[in-house]
């Protein structure tokens, strides 16, 4: 049941829903649709595109794609610029000054890695999961979460128009539920529903 039972919605099922298609989101949906082909995976995005909640620029450790899609580079994966040199600099009211490379931790250490426009790389992302039968739905907010008891049992998605009370105002627009066996959420913290996440984080992620 949602938190507003008054309202009734139109609900679709899934094995897995996940919310936020950013590299996170897509690559576990791909990485479900490899371990079970059978598996219905629906991934919800709140931006109008793939991508478009994405930063752009990135260096990209290729490490986890070589395990999800080992054939990437002859996929044309938009990954093409490698890192040629790091250098770091301290920045002060006199200018810069050079530290070398030597005292870095390894992590600091970019050899073997690219730079990317992640935005880039989450559209050919979608691509590959689409190819593997994964519905994607951008434009789709989750408003809010849909409860069975105590567990996690979907989304809201797209819900509009609701008063501050949370009721349906003048404007109000029902989507639907997406509902699903196990629910992934994979967005930021300023999304509608991260005031839940402290209490469901153990149910969205049982996998």
């Amino acid at each position: 049941m949602t938190e507003d039972t008054a309202i009734q919605r139109e609900s679709m099922d899934y094995d897995v829903v996940i919310v936020g298609a950013g590299p996170s989101g897509l690559a576990a949906a791909i990485r479900l649709k490899q371990i079970d082909p059978e598996l219905s995976v629906v991934v919800l995005e709140k931006g109008s595109e793939v991508g478009a909640h994405i930063l752009s620029g990135a260096v990209l450790d290729p490490s986890g794609l070589d395990a999800l899609l080992p054939d990437w580079r002859e996929r044309g994966a938009p990954i093409r610029t490698e890192v040629k040199s790091d250098n770091f600099l301290i920045l002060g009211p006199a200018g810069q000054m050079r530290v070398p490379n030597w005292p870095m931790p390894p992590l600091m250490n970019n050899h073997g890695n690219y730079i990317v426009s992640m935005g880039n790389v989450c559209r050919w992302l979608a691509e590959q999961a689409e190819a593997l039968e994964v519905e994607i739905f951008p434009g789709m907010a989750a408003s809010e979460l849909v409860w069975d008891g105590e567990r996690v049992a979907g989304v809201v998605a797209g819900e509009m128009g609701k008063n501050h009370d949370g009721t349906p105002g003048p404007n109000y627009e029902p989507v639907m539920e997406l509902r699903g066996k196990y629910v992934i959420s994979y967005v930021g913290v300023r999304c509608s529903h991260s005031k839940h996440r402290h209490t469901t984080l153990g149910t969205l992620t049982r996998l």
